[in-house]
């Protein structure tokens, strides 16, 4: 169904614009979400012209296969604006065009604002777009916002503050783009769908849960970022809460926006806060060092450009969470997630406890009092998409001896390649005013109290950094954590490398 609106794209000149958005839009014109009825404008610093910015949407979507007349047509609906976000004037040129092509294109007042620019910006804009009058008062106006949101709980309540000034809560989508995924939105699939697993889904049932963000990469270009960033805020506060949240959360009255929401707060509610001291027996950070993998040498973070020789950031975190509710009382969540680690791949590993007594031992002479492989269920996020569940089966041969096996479906590369991409997905949420898979700013809230005590306690203590070399899954700390629990990390990847020689 074709949906009409006016798109501006505030940072139209940047990387997420030109990667992501560009084609996200062109792949919903494709299936006729967007047709007659929409533009863009697109506005930074850069004193490009609409046919300068239409090549460049163009070039941004050729490896769509677009035909000549749909890459005319389509880039026809772009149109770019020089724009300075603290210049007064610069607003009053954005509502003139907008209205313009408000008209020009019947937008019936439908308007999504996109900041695709550092959070700083956001006040300043929204303030504008308030009181230049560029807000319609005929169709809707909602504004997507990227991460990240704020740099602690602090910022975060401050700007949360200035954006509300100006849009309700219903009208802003926080955008995290891994709630866009295929396989994470298959989470509330796999739990609410099925009764074998939610009537498993509790501390009667379950050991330990295993939520792994693993990125083959190094912080590469990103290193300016990075060093004000690191792995807690860049991928805890936001990815992994959100996920742990979609795995803790009880079922909703209903599967709407409100009810799952209000779920996942309460799940974020019931996380324990740490005191420093639980803090640092909780989580453990780590540094790469210099690495060589399968033949391929890598270097440290600290020479990475735009690193320090001395930074202390870190580009690795693995920790606990423990969610004080009668669903979850006493299992640990434990989560990681680095860069230049063995493989890219993001895996959630549900361990089912074990059975109070191995019947089989009998059968087993060299595993008598041994306890038989545990149950797991994996969710695969990326690369692949799929699951798995390790089961114990009767090894074909005499007697009952017992071998684990394993019940696996992957998507094809067909389907995975054919499938919505994530911000294709979020975009058509906006469009249709659906927030489900956007983040409230109660969860927000409650993601940044977490993450703050534990940044304020690692900003105490001084790391032994590097500690892991490129290649590997992360410190040995990071094993330690689990081992001190009698528990080990399901995914481990590097022993295959090990095992050949490929990895020291």
């Amino acid at each position: 169904m074709e949906q009409a609106a006016l798109f501006t794209i505030f940072g139209g000149t940047g990387d997420l614009a030109q990667r992501k958005l560009y084609p996200s839009l062109f792949r919903l014109y494709k299936k006729g979400n967007l047709a007659e009825h929409f533009a863009v404008i697109g506005t930074a610093r850069r004193p490009w012209s609409d046919d300068h910015y239409r090549e460049i949407v163009c070039d941004k979507i050729k490896d769509l296969n677009p035909t000549d007349e749909e890459k005319k047509d389509f880039a026809s609906h772009f149109y770019y604006l020089s724009h300075d976000v603290n210049d007064t004037k610069h607003y009053d040129q954005l509502k003139d065009l907008s209205d313009k092509l408000d008209e020009q294109y019947g937008l019936q007042g439908n308007r999504i604002y996109y900041l695709a620019m550092a959070p700083q910006f956001f006040g300043t804009i929204v303030n504008h777009l308030k009181s230049q009058g560029i807000l319609t008062t005929t169709g809707y106006n909602r504004l997507v916002i990227e991460k990240p949101f704020g740099f602690d709980y602090d910022s975060a309540a401050e700007l949360n503050q200035q954006i509300r000034n100006v849009f309700p809560e219903e009208d802003i989508f926080r955008i995290d783009h891994y709630l866009g995924k295929e396989m994470i939105q298959n989470i509330s699939v796999i739990r609410f769908g099925n009764n074998i697993f939610e009537s498993l889904w509790n501390n009667r049932y379950i050991e330990n849960i295993q939520i792994t963000f693993s990125e083959a990469l190094g912080v590469e270009d990103r290193g300016g970022y990075y060093e004000q960033s690191g792995a807690l805020k860049d991928m805890v506060q936001n990815h992994i809460l959100q996920v742990v949240a979609l795995l803790a959360m009880e079922v909703p009255t209903s599967f709407s926006n409100s009810s799952i929401r209000q779920e996942k707060v309460k799940a974020l509610e019931a996380i324990r806060r740490y005191s420093s001291e639980e803090v640092l027996q909780n989580f453990v950070r780590g540094q790469y060092d210099a690495g060589t993998l399968d033949g391929k040498d890598f270097v440290a973070y600290h020479d990475e450009p735009k690193v320090a020789e001395d930074s202390l950031m870190e580009t690795f975190v693995a920790g606990k969470f423990l969610i004080d509710n009668f669903r979850w009382s006493g299992i640990p969540f434990y989560i990681r997630t680095g860069k230049r680690m063995t493989e890219k791949g993001t895996r959630i590993n549900i361990v089912f406890k074990q059975l109070p007594v191995n019947v089989f031992n009998f059968e087993q002479e060299e595993a008598k009092g041994a306890d038989l492989p545990q149950n797991i269920l994996t969710i695969y996020i990326q690369p692949t998409e799929g699951f798995s569940l390790t089961l114990n089966g009767k090894k074909i041969g005499q007697g009952f001896n017992t071998e684990p096996v394993k019940l696996d479906f992957r998507q094809s590369a067909e389907v995975t390649e054919n499938s919505p991409e994530a911000y294709e997905k979020l975009l058509l949420d906006a469009l249709n005013g659906d927030a489900t898979n956007f983040s409230h700013w109660d969860e927000v809230a409650n993601s940044w109290e977490i993450v703050d005590r534990i940044r304020h306690t690692w900003d105490k203590t001084t790391p032994g950094f590097p500690n892991y070399a490129a290649g590997t899954m992360g410190p040995q700390s990071a094993f330690d954590l689990l081992a001190k629990n009698g528990h080990e990390w399901t995914w481990q990847p590097d022993q295959w490398y090990r095992e050949r020689g490929k990895l020291n």
